[in-house]
């Protein structure tokens, strides 16, 4: 609380630092140093914990001690150490400036991080004295801590003096407040990114009911916030939610494993700190409980030392989000070439010896460290380097800051403003490293977003065993949040191996899928994804007219809208016989056109034959507009066209019909009938019909047109008639011509001739006939789409009736009895046959 107060004012903060500074004497050294032009400090957690004493207040406390060796830790600081001299060594990067480092250990300790924090701003000289604690820092830039709570207490002691800190660890999302955190950066991704991306992850798989693990830390507390906000917005539910720190009673640790076999849920989610975890998890290795499918989050997911430790087996198919993998070229051999001999009075180093080889330098005997061991023959967490998630942040970390500097220096250069000498400052540097933006050797761009954050991107991993026994990490998708928000999550389900080795994807909900004609009623004191199947009652309500009930009878949908489509199956086979039709009516045209001149095209008026066949093709071609999705113009054209069409075609077979009656009483002796009716009469005929024709749909156009229609029955797209007198009228009219000219050709049928067109006239006039007045009832009791469907068949079915009837003998005698079609056969007299 002391430090946060260190926000009033700079002056106050300069005169708390001074006091503790009294109290507490010489702060400690750094374990790791070097000394060099410019410094970066680096608090690591060389130890997982610190002996609590009680202090009594009246003399100087002793110095703290610190047990459990870390060797992921340690590599942490020999990866920075890595990357401080390979930029060393580039002449690329900072030409002729040197960088050194100090490096602190925090014991995992709150307090341990802040004392280190201070040794990095003030010094550690032998003697302190009132100006010690207020002179500038002896670092420019501080990395770590790798866990959130030592980092949020040194991001709030080191923030009012602009000193910036870059974590390579520290996810918690609250570290993103730059009103409170205002020198904070980090490397590795915000847990605001991952616990989103944990909540999509549940979802994609079909979890709606898990349980959750987490650490009583920043870490854990402000991850499962962050996820419980995401799962509510996903329809997750949360069956309960353990909080346990590493420090706690057994009963704790016993407590969290009962309410997890208690449970249902058959997915779990740790959101926990790797030093938390391990005590939960021997404790559940002694309970014996299996088939958990667990969920991680990017703490432990990647743990070599789990995945190798068999008797934790029982997290086989565990998934989680993982920072990237990357390769760093010459880090093992760095590693490896570490040696106590190096630094003989450094004890870090020679604890470090003795952890990795389970030796001691004060046991000359057997089990006694000779330090001619070689790490280069160890297989630990130390040496592995196939998995550098992490330690590859610490090396960002170190490039991101190395990065700035060059760029202060080169601008201090290149300015006529700067003095002679002048060095970079913290102050500078937190200035700067808001915009840095470069690319490090494993190709990953690196820069910074407002509130000190990288681009989020994970890999998604899934432990699978291997034949020693132990498990290993194989990448099953990933998430970015630089893509599209619908690609963020990219899962290769095929690929994932589940709790217990099984291909199977586990279930995990609450309550199964009701069944048709039941519903959901929520269990009372429950979550919403718990819930009973009853039937359905009297409280139902009836759906809007555009919506009916779906297969469960527990929500009102949109209905299908139905028309006559081009796509579907009656629509283009109804449209391939419009175009046959179309095709065979123009290879009669063709016919005739070639044979114009022959006897059979020049009878009975051949400029009719040529205009019933360019009808015949209009009527094929109307059949169209009928189908497709109605508009307001198709509505007008289709009925429209099919009367003045039909018409047309009507008038000129009745114009051929009273040819045929003409032309017979013409032969009486002493008749100029057909002076009264010649070609132009003929012609003006069949122009008075269909002028009457298209009067009529004028009329019926402008007074009440057709017009698209949504019948909210079955949510039918159809064509409303409008005005239903302009429609029987126009039926009517093409009805009253088609009766004339039937009875006419009826009458002319046992005309005497070779050739009388009359009886194929009234067969085709027959068929036409028969085919609307059947029309009539079809057209009526058809449902929806069919309607239309019917008036195509007619349409189509009367067109080919005229074609073939009247045009196929005729066709005949041309292609296949040529020596019939001369005048003498066609003037020949015949006896009159019966029809």
């Amino acid at each position: 609380h002391v430090f946060l107060k260190c926000y009033l004012t700079l002056s106050r903060c300069i005169d708390v630092l001074n006091y503790i500074c009294r109290l507490l004497g010489q702060p400690a050294l750094p374990l790791l140093s070097a000394q060099k032009d410019i410094n970066i400090g680096a608090i690591f957690s060389f130890h997982r914990s610190a002996l609590l004493k009680m202090h009594p207040f009246t003399s100087e406390p002793e110095p703290t001690t610190c047990i459990s060796f870390n060797l992921r830790e340690f590599k942490f600081a020999q990866t920075l150490i890595f990357a401080i001299e390979e930029i060393n060594n580039n002449t690329q990067l900072l030409p002729g400036v040197s960088l050194g480092y100090k490096i602190y250990d925090s014991c995992s300790s709150i307090a341990l991080t802040i004392l280190s924090g201070m040794a990095l701003m003030n010094g550690y000289e032998e003697t302190l004295s009132d100006t010690s604690c207020s002179r500038p820092p002896a670092v420019h830039a501080i990395v770590g801590e790798s866990n959130s709570s030592p980092t949020i207490g040194l991001a709030s002691l080191v923030g009012p003096f602009s000193l910036p800190v870059i974590s390579h660890f520290a996810t918690c999302a609250c570290l993103s407040n730059r009103n409170i955190y205002p020198s904070f950066f980090r490397t590795i991704p915000s847990d605001y990114y991952q616990s989103r991306a944990l909540a999509q992850l549940v979802k994609h798989f079909g979890w709606t009911w898990v349980g959750m693990v987490r650490s009583r830390s920043d870490y854990g507390n402000n991850g499962i916030a962050a996820f419980e906000e995401a799962a509510k917005q996903e329809g997750i539910c949360i069956e309960y939610s353990e909080a346990i720190f590493k420090t706690d009673p057994q009963d704790q640790f016993l407590k969290t494993v009962e309410v997890i076999k208690k449970g249902t849920a058959r997915v779990v989610l740790a959101f926990i700190a790797l030093g938390d975890f391990v005590p939960l998890l021997k404790v559940i290795s002694q309970h014996n409980i299996t088939g958990i499918q667990w969920v991680g989050s990017e703490s432990w997911i990647t743990s070599r030392t789990l995945a190798e430790t068999k008797e934790y087996r029982f997290l086989s198919g565990a998934v989680g989000f993982a920072i990237a993998n990357a390769k760093l070229v010459g880090m093992r051999e760095f590693l490896v070439n570490v040696h106590p001999d190096q630094e003989p009075n450094n004890e870090l180093l020679k604890e470090f010896w003795e952890t990795a080889f389970q030796c001691s330098f004060s046991n000359s005997g057997s089990g006694g460290c000779t330090g001619s061991e070689r790490l280069a023959e160890l297989q630990n967490e130390y040496t592995d380097v196939s998995e550098l998630r992490i330690a590859n942040k610490v090396y960002t970390a170190v490039y991101a800051i190395a990065h700035t500097l060059h760029n202060i220096l080169k601008d201090i250069k290149s300015s006529t403003k700067s003095s002679k000498g002048e060095r970079p400052t913290p102050q500078k540097v937190l200035e700067y490293i808001g915009g840095v933006k470069f690319t490090i050797k494993t190709g990953e761009e690196i820069f910074f977003d407002a509130s000190g954050d990288p681009v989020a991107r994970y890999d998604l991993v899934n432990w699978q065993p291997v034949q020693d026994g132990s498990l290993q990490f194989k990448n099953v998708g990933f998430y970015d949040s630089s893509l599209p928000s619908e690609q963020h999550l990219q899962v290769s389900q095929e690929h994932v191996l589940w709790a217990g080795d099984s291909g199977q994807l586990p279930v995990s909900v609450c309550s199964e899928s009701c069944p048709p004609g039941t519903r959901k009623a929520v269990q009372k004191g429950r979550p919403v994804c718990c819930y009973d199947c009853i039937p359905y009652s009297s409280d139902c309500f009836p759906c809007d007219l555009e919506y009916w009930s779906n297969e469960s009878k527990d929500r009102c949908v949109l209905k299908v809208i139905e028309f006559l489509s081009y796509t579907e199956i009656m629509g283009m086979v109804l449209c391939i016989f419009s175009f046959i039709g179309v095709l065979l009516t123009t290879i009669v045209s063709f016919l005739f056109y070639l044979h114009k001149e022959t006897p059979i095209v020049r009878a009975n008026n051949s400029e009719l034959s040529f205009l019933l066949l360019f009808s015949l093709t209009l009527c094929f071609l109307c059949s169209l507009t009928f189908i497709g999705q109605p508009t307001e113009w198709s509505c007008m054209l289709r009925h429209t066209a099919f009367g003045i069409t039909f018409v047309l075609c009507i008038s000129c077979v009745l114009g051929k019909t009273i040819v045929v009656l003409m032309a017979f009483k013409a032969t009486l002796p002493g008749s100029n009938v057909m002076k009264w009716f010649g070609p132009l009469q003929q012609q003006l005929s069949v122009v008075s019909l269909t002028l009457i024709q298209m009067i009529i749909c004028v009329l019926w156009l402008t007074i009440s047109p057709p017009f698209p229609y949504m019948n909210l029955k079955r949510i039918i797209l159809e064509c409303n008639v409008g005005s239903a007198l302009g429609f029987w009228a126009v039926l009517g009219y093409t009805g009253l011509l088609s009766i004339l000219c039937f009875v006419l050709a009826f009458l002319a049928r046992k005309l005497p001739d070779n050739f009388n067109e009359a009886k194929f006239i009234t067969f085709s006039m027959l068929i036409f006939c028969a085919v609307w007045l059947t029309f009539i009832p079809a057209y009526v009791s058809s449902p929806g789409k069919f309607t239309v469907a019917v008036e195509i068949f007619a349409i189509l079915a009367s067109s080919f009736g005229l074609l073939f009837c009247i045009f196929s003998p005729k066709c005949y005698i041309i292609l296949l009895k040529p020596e019939k079609n001369t005048k003498k056969q066609m003037m020949g007299k015949s006896s009159p046959k019966t029809l």
